[in-house]
Parts: structure tokens; sequence; C-alpha cells
């Protein structure tokens, strides 16, 4: 795309296609195709804050009253390539991280019939009606620039690729009907987890093992989340391949729960889930995932 001194292309682009991104030490961007552009005056209008500080990304909070100031300063800044930029978390602060066990038919079958991914722990081997959500460390957030340190290297560690939904609004108790209202975007979620008999909140909420990217699509940019094309690669070889229509709780069905457990915040993050063919990583290794509508994105895996 040709930027000249008329740039109305371009806005007309990111008006309907609005992907935020966090680079660097704490920059601001908006991707627009292979590159992106520096957004970060932007952050100047969010409102400051004393002590005790909100329990919520105030990025997020404030994304819609944002968007028309990020849109203008989109147009103005030089392209950077995506390749040149370490990319983070797009969201910086998360409340709390949600996650949904067994939420593919098809993983809990691989789970139920692999002892290594159960070890007799009968909640591992239930369907989500049952086990519910469960949540990780907010300080687990990584960005796919960040990588990922693996922490118990004599222990079998797993890949899980999964649609991440970031909540927009603070809600509770909201009907799945009227869920899909209180998200502002999606991102790729790798759920990290070592394998064994403790509770998931443990195996699954070291440093770096909660990987959300490369950015964030807003919602009305991917529009239904229920038809969205899943896969992972390592070093190369697919491990993963799915499709959101296949997961036993939609992204609604499963804000609807959440939410009539928690308060839910802007910034709080729903890991939707992962299908079958989950599998062991080492250090050294590379991550690949990808979802439609979303983007993809390469992770490296790297000792502690």
């Amino acid at each position: 795309m040709t930027i000249g001194l008329i740039f109305v292309p371009f806005v007309e682009s990111i008006l309907t296609a609005m992907r935020i991104c966090r680079f660097g030490e704490g920059r601001l961007g908006v991707v627009d195709g292979t590159d992106v552009r520096d957004v970060t005056a932007a952050l100047d209008d969010l409102p400051a804050y004393r002590y005790p500080l909100p329990a919520h990304d105030i990025l997020v909070a404030h994304l819609a009253t944002l968007r028309p100031r990020i849109e203008r300063l989109a147009t103005q800044a030089a392209p950077i390539p995506l390749g040149d930029v370490r990319l983070r978390s797009p969201v910086a602060n998360p409340g709390k991280i949600i996650a949904a066990p067994v939420n593919y038919q098809t993983h809990l079958q691989e789970v139920r019939g692999d002892p290594q991914l159960h070890h007799g722990n009968p909640s591992h081997t239930v369907t989500i009606h049952t086990a519910g959500v469960f949540l990780k460390a907010s300080s687990s957030i990584a960005g796919a620039g960040d990588g990922i340190a693996i922490c118990q290297p004599e222990r079998r560690t797993d890949h899980e690729v999964e649609l991440a939904c970031v909540i927009g609004r603070e809600v509770r108790g909201v009907a799945a009907s009227d869920a899909l209202g209180c998200v502002a975007g999606y991102a790729i979620g790798l759920d990290i987890t070592i394998r064994g008999s403790e509770d998931r909140s443990l195996r699954k909420s070291p440093d770096s093992y909660s990987v959300l990217g490369p950015w964030l699509v807003t919602a009305d940019e991917l529009g239904d989340p229920g038809a969205l094309d899943l896969e992972l690669w390592v070093n190369g070889a697919l491990r993963q391949r799915s499709n959101t229509r296949h997961m036993i709780l939609g992204v609604a069905e499963l804000i609807a729960l959440a939410s009539g457990f928690y308060t839910l915040r802007p910034g709080d993050i729903i890991y939707t889930g992962t299908p079958d063919g989950v599998g062991p990583i080492v250090a050294g290794d590379t991550i690949r995932a990808a979802i439609s509508g979303v983007g993809s994105m390469e992770v490296s895996v790297h000792g502690d």
C-alpha cells in the first residue's frame, strides 16, 4: 500500500480492521498488514490513577474512547516492519485469566485415553459441564516476542492452542445471549501445561505459560468467533488442527458461566479450550500458531 499526502485508503482499512498490539517497551501500535504504526501518543489520553489502582486493564477499559485518536495517529505514523519489533501481550494487566478445560470432545477423548495426560486425576476426564472453569495466575501472561521459559525441564510440558477472548466491560451474571457484547477482542492463546497430578492452576501458571498474541483483533472486526480454524505447528510439524465450532461450550456460554461466579472486568482473559493433538515441547523448539481472522505468531521455547 502506498501512503501519500492523502491517507483516506488507510483510514478506511483501520476503521474496519482494528488490530491493536503492544511492542517494545510500552509502545502501542496498530497492525497494518506486515507493518505496525506507532500510536503510543494515544496513551496520553488515559486517566491518571493513584493507589489503590483499578482492578482492570485501563487501556482495554478506555479503548472505545481512545479509538478515534488511535486511528488518526495511525494515518500519520511511519510503517515499521512487524519483523523488527518485539510483540508483547496485547493486554498488559489482566485482572484474571480464566481457562476452560476439556472444551473439545476430541481433546476429552484424547485425555481419557492417555495416562500421561490425566495422571489418574478424575477431574481431568470429566466434561466441562462438570469441571467448570479454572484460574491461571495473571503473572503467567507473555507475548509472542517474549517466548516460553520451561521451568520444570525434567517434567513433560505441553502446548495447547486456544482462541482467547478479552472482556471489554464490567459484567456479572450475563446471559449467553448478551455475552458477546461484553467482548473487546480476540487473540491467539497458548495455554502451556506441565503434566502431573497437581491442581491445574499450579501446573499452568508459571511465568510465560499464558502466551497471548500476536495482537488484539477487535470484536467488530472478527465477527462470529464460533467458526474459526485454529492450527499449531512445532518445528514445522503440524500438531493441532480444528475449528472453534467444535467447542462444547462456545465463547458466549463460557462468558456466561464465568460471570456467574466472578465479576468480569476489562482486560480479563478467557482461554476457551484446546482441541486434540497436544504434545510436548522442550527448550529450542519453535511454535507457530494460527487462528483464522486473528493471524499467526511464532513463539520460541527456551530454558528458564
